[in-house]
């Protein structure tokens, strides 16, 4: 068994992700969310799907970079 490193559980069933050289263990997507997804420069919810970047920065959306002044960004459909 693992232990979970955002809520503790000890699960059987935890996963290991490995990101810039660092492990760590979740016994959900949802925890690994929480720890790993950046969040939105602007209103800051997770950005757990593709969201925009600019010079660095990170936005759920479109919308929310160019609230904040980012006019070189769209949405991909």
């Amino acid at each position: 068994m693992a232990t979970c490193e955002v809520c503790g559980n000890e699960y059987d069933k935890a996963f290991e992700v490995i990101l810039g050289g660092d492990r760590h263990v979740f016994d959900s997507f949802e925890c690994a969310i929480h720890r790993l997804a950046p969040s939105c420069a602007n209103c800051g919810v997770r950005i757990v799907g593709h969201g925009v970047e600019d010079d660095g920065t990170f936005y759920c959306c479109a919308h929310c970079a160019q609230e904040v002044g980012v006019e070189s960004v769209a949405d991909r459909a």
